[in-house]
């Protein structure tokens, strides 16, 4: 995958909504699921894009949260919007996270270029930042195509 297009197709998403991110339920693949929206006057209508990160190989997740965060935020009334909106802590229940502060490519690894010459197929590092999370991604190929309302990862085919 030409970096180019990679680095293009990780910045439609900036400051756009993470709503689920996981191994696919054959567990090669990563997916992040996007909600984009637009402003109202421009008639673009919002839509839900999974961004599937084929042949990926490590997936790390770290939380983006300080401590202090963390431990006003154990509270299990949050991870629900109507019983955590009021409370101190990060709200869980709120579903999503903002992709900010975004997506990029980042410099060939070791273990990149070890999968690379292993495989015989290019592969590529992303770091993908939310209000929440970071995610590295080690992946050899991206599609990005849109879900309907309400798709679920985990309905077994």
């Amino acid at each position: 995958m030409d970096a180019a297009v990679l680095e293009q197709m990780l910045d439609e998403i900036f400051d756009h909504a993470v709503v689920h991110h996981g191994y696919t339920n054959y567990m090669r693949d990563y997916e992040v699921v996007v909600y984009m929206t637009a402003a109202p006057s421009t008639g673009i209508k919002p839509s839900y894009l999974r961004y599937l990160f084929r042949y990926c190989v490590q997936a790390q997740c770290e939380t983006a949260l300080p401590a202090t965060t963390w431990e006003s935020s154990l509270d299990d009334r949050l991870i629900d919007h109507a019983t955590g909106a009021d409370l101190d802590g990060f709200v869980w229940g709120v579903k999503w996270h903002p992709m900010y502060p975004g997506a990029k490519l980042l410099p060939p690894s070791d273990a990149a270029r070890r999968w690379s010459a292993a495989l015989g197929i290019d592969f590529h590092d992303v770091l993908i930042e939310t209000n929440a999370h970071r995610l590295t991604l080690l992946f050899s190929d991206l599609q990005v195509t849109e879900v309907p309302v309400g798709y679920t990862p985990f309905v077994a085919d």
